[in-house]
């Protein structure tokens, strides 16, 4: 089923990124502003990205992932937060050589209302950054 463009922007307001489409998935792009990162010396963009797919009418699931990055700091928190809320960590790896500072990258994945997701990921990127929680 094609997805709409409503879903899509609740789905990223939720989470606190910027929503587009991309091979027509919704994805949620957002930016670690805070974290000026280098390869080879060179300022490079900090993103993380979440998205959904396949959205099943009957049951409103679909297919959720996420690619987002952290210092190294902030890894065992997200994992444990993330995990908790019954999504999987699929993988957990540097992407760069020579970047500063060291970034982790964790890939997340579920089978879950697109709402239900976004509410669980941003519950887990506070818990992992130390923001205040909230009801939402």
């Amino acid at each position: 089923m094609p997805i709409n463009e409503s879903l899509c922007d609740q789905f990223s307001r939720i989470i606190g990124g910027e929503s587009g489409f991309a091979g027509g998935k919704c994805v949620s792009t957002i930016n670690r502003n805070e974290i000026k990162g280098k390869i080879l010396r060179k300022r490079f963009r900090v993103t993380s990205s979440f998205s959904f797919e396949s959205l099943n009418v009957r049951t409103g699931k679909a297919l959720c992932l996420g690619r987002a990055a952290f210092l190294q700091t902030e890894v065992n928190r997200f994992i444990k937060a993330i995990r908790n809320q019954g999504i999987k960590v699929s993988s957990v790896h540097n992407e760069w050589l020579f970047e500063q500072p060291r970034l982790i990258y964790i890939n997340i994945e579920a089978v879950d209302k697109p709402l239900v997701f976004a509410r669980k990921v941003r519950r887990a990127l506070r818990a992992a950054m130390n923001k205040q929680h909230s009801s939402r």
